[in-house]
């Protein structure tokens, strides 16, 4: 398993996860105070990978990609959030962001390189349009946002949420994985994939 560093910033408690490829590290997600936290840390971050564009995993792109110069990846539905600082304001919600531009954009794919780092890649809609798992068959480990947590699963009850969608993208493309498979969520601590097949109150 590798070796990742996690931090968790914002009044939603949201969880990054920092990972050491072969060419540089990797961030996924930018909660707020994860700026702080990777200079803290003295990690020279070369990527942000977000999951999905909800205000609390993404309030610190903006001030990541001018602190450290690197690229952001997001899925297509996913980039108006980061991009347009009034985009929450759209839904009735009095947030908005520092808006960033991504730098190129992600789909779901048997395998994709991020700095040496080989993930497939889920698209699991029904919490976020355009949410996105990363799935590194090497490590076993699942970096999966806000779609499946311990003992929960992503709202469904917020703007382009479907909880149906969400229940058959988890018991169809994560489940299948493997019950080895260790999960990094969006909130709460680190589960398997096999624990939540078995005992997780909503996908069952």
């Amino acid at each position: 398993m590798i070796l990742y560093k996690t931090f968790t910033g914002g009044i939603f408690e949201t969880n990054c996860y920092a990972l050491p490829g072969p060419e540089g590290w990797i961030l996924f997600d930018a909660p707020d105070g994860a700026c702080d936290w990777l200079v803290q840390e003295n990690i020279d971050l070369q990527l942000l990978l977000l999951t999905h564009g909800h205000i609390d995993h993404v309030l610190d792109a903006a001030k990541i990609k001018k602190r450290f110069g690197c690229p952001i990846g997001v899925h297509a539905e996913s980039a108006p959030m980061i991009s347009d600082r009034d985009f929450f304001r759209g839904f009735g919600f009095e947030l908005e962001v520092e808006p960033v531009e991504p730098d190129f954009l992600i789909e779901a794919t048997p395998s994709r390189d991020f700095l040496g780092m080989n993930f497939e890649i889920f698209e699991v809609p029904g919490h976020c349009p355009g949410s996105l798992c990363f799935f590194s068959h090497e490590n076993n480990l699942l970096i999966g946002g806000d779609v499946l947590f311990a003992g929960g699963v992503g709202r469904w009850d917020l703007p382009g949420g479907d909880g149906e969608l969400l229940f058959a993208g988890i018991r169809e493309k994560l489940y299948s994985l493997g019950d080895e498979v260790t999960v990094l969520p969006g909130h709460g601590p680190a589960t398997t994939i096999g624990a939540e097949r078995r005992s997780n109150p909503f996908v069952r």
